[in-house]
C-alpha cells in the first residue's frame, strides 16, 4: 500500500469531519510544497516515483492531505541529509508502517 493512502469516510457517513481528518485531500500542489518547504517538482517526483498518490480534483489537479505532508516533509528531510530519494521514501514508508502496527496495537490492547 502506498503510504497516506487509506480510505476517507464518505461526508456524512459518520466519519470525522474534514476539518478534523488527516486524510482528507484539502492543499493543492502550490500549497502543499510550500507548507514543507519544497518545489512542486519534489512534490511530482514523489508521486512519479510512487511513494504518494495524490487525489485529483474534477480538474485533474493533486490534492494532498495533511498525512500525506508529514510524510512528504519526512523524505524532504531524508533527501537534505543525503539520503537518496528512493532509500528515503522507503525509511519513511517503513516508519509509516511500524506507526501504524504501533497504533493498531495500542487500539487492540485497550478493546480488551
Amino acid at each position: 500500500m502506498i503510504p497516506g493512502q487509506r480510505e476517507t469516510p464518505a461526508p456524512g457517513s459518520g466519519g470525522t469531519d474534514k476539518f478534523d481528518d488527516d486524510q482528507y485531500p484539502a492543499y493543492t500542489m502550490g500549497r502543499a510544497a510550500e507548507m514543507i518547504g519544497a518545489t512542486q517538482g519534489f512534490l511530482r517526483s514523489l508521486d512519479e516515483a510512487g511513494f504518494l498518490a495524490p487525489q485529483r480534483s474534477a480538474g485533474g489537479h493533486r490534492r494532498y492531505s495533511r498525512h500525506q505532508l508529514r510524510l512528504a516533509a519526512r523524505v524532504r528531510e531524508l533527501v537534505d541529509h543525503g539520503t537518496g530519494l528512493d532509500a528515503a521514501c522507503r525509511i519513511v514508508t517503513l516508519e509509516d508502517q511500524l506507526h501504524e502496527a504501533q497504533r493498531e496495537n495500542t487500539e487492540l490492547r485497550s478493546a480488551e
